[in-house]
């Protein structure tokens, strides 16, 4: 796609829709990090409204391969709780979580986005104990789903201003790694 120079007044979706094919797979890695998404929504660039670009994203999250799914799971960091959360049940979510990952492989994700910070702990301590449950392949179904709807949050905030996708995680549990996208 040509490039061409953005006004200073421009929206963000008319800012990713014009910037370099680079800087606009670096804002849509942020939010999900598979290369192969983030390429599939670079090449079909323009998109009239943030609506087209939502449903485009969805689609292609739906078309993630394995080793896609993968590589997106790898960069994902602990679900967003309050900041006194892990503080408060430190051992409870270190075990779940411990379980989790010697299970599935990868780490626990979650869109916690429709809760309320009271409920957000309960819920992710349930759906963890939950989803241990699952078998293998239902889990990556699940998480994948998962992960469909953070990417749509993540890109919905970039784009409509509420800042880089990056900036919407919070720290990880103590403990645990805090993974970033490469710039």
């Amino acid at each position: 796609m040509q490039t061409r120079a953005t006004p200073a007044t421009a929206t963000p979706l008319e800012r990713f829709n014009t910037a370099p094919a680079e800087e606009a797979a670096q804002t849509l890695l942020a939010c999900l990090h598979s290369h192969a998404w983030a390429r599939r929504l670079t090449a079909h660039r323009p998109y009239p409204d943030l609506s087209a670009l939502l449903a485009a994203a969805d689609e292609a999250s739906y078309d993630l391969s394995p080793a896609d799914l993968t590589e997106a799971l790898t960069a994902e960091t602990l679900p967003a709780l309050p900041d006194d959360t892990y503080a408060a049940a430190h051992t409870a979510l270190s075990a779940a979580h411990a379980a989790y990952e010697s299970r599935f492989g990868h780490v626990f994700v979650i869109s916690l986005d429709a809760l309320s910070p009271d409920e957000a702990l309960n819920h992710v301590l349930t759906a963890i104990r939950s989803r241990l449950n699952n078998d293998p392949d239902e889990e990556r179904l699940v998480a994948a789903e998962e992960l469909r709807n953070l990417a749509g949050t993540r890109l919905s905030n970039a784009l409509r201003g509420a800042g880089n996708c990056a900036s919407n995680h919070r720290p990880p549990a103590p403990g645990k790694p805090h993974q970033t996208p490469p710039p």
